[in-house]
């Protein structure tokens, strides 16, 4: 007889009790983009001193309103170790997008550790790609919606990459990336039509690579 499927309504410490051990969350945020940095966090919530009514709060990011990631992302700071890397445009379009994620993930962990002081014994990953870390992995499929590590990772990494791209819209006005995040809609596609490409755009995206074959194409 096959095992009952738990019913999951909203992310709780499961899989966290599982691991019996130091254990964090990781999620990264901006694979799709045509523009910017990936993202990841790495996050351990100190579960002894972290109110319940926040943990109620906690969910898959997109779930969330950008008031309440922002308010999460404070609080979190506050009753979490958390640790945030990236993994620049340049990287992304030297080994890929994937591996860039999973580079940033690693960055995440080892800044945890060293945040922490302490060997992480597993770390719980969004996704079903695991990057190469030190400690036990364990992948879970939709994961932000599942462990509370994870939402919270989630919270985090979305945060502080929209606020990224937002900062970065100071310097870049005409693509819209503090309303798109560096995401390819149609008002940043016709922006790149108009006014080419920025340092920060993606050029092993199609979107970009082609209007850069477009820029550097002469016509004798």
């Amino acid at each position: 007889m096959a095992p009952l499927k738990r019913k999951i309504l909203k992310p709780d410490f499961f899989f966290e009790d599982d691991c019996g051990e130091l254990c964090c969350g990781i999620d990264e945020v901006g694979r799709g983009p045509l523009a910017g940095p990936v993202v990841a966090a790495a996050v351990i919530i100190d579960r002894a001193r972290m109110p319940k009514k926040i943990l109620s709060q906690i969910n898959d990011s997109k779930k969330l309103t950008p008031a309440k990631r922002e308010s999460l992302f404070n609080i979190l700071h506050e009753y979490s170790y958390i640790s945030i890397e990236q993994a620049s445009v340049a990287e992304i379009d030297e080994i890929n997008i994937l591996q860039a994620s999973l580079l940033a993930m690693r960055r995440a962990c080892d800044g945890l550790e060293k945040q922490t002081g302490k060997r992480i014994h597993t770390a719980l990953i969004d996704g079903n790609k695991a990057p190469a870390l030190s400690c036990a992995v364990k992948t879970i499929v939709g994961g932000d919606g599942k462990s509370l590590s994870i939402a919270a990772a989630s919270i985090v990494a979305k945060y502080f990459r929209d606020r990224l791209m937002k900062n970065h819209a100071d310097d870049y006005p005409h693509y819209g990336w503090e309303r798109n995040a560096g995401y390819g809609t149609a008002e940043h596609l016709k922006a790149i039509e108009i006014h080419g490409i920025t340092p920060l755009h993606r050029r092993s995206f199609a979107p970009v690579s082609k209007q850069l074959v477009k820029e550097n194409s002469i016509i004798y």
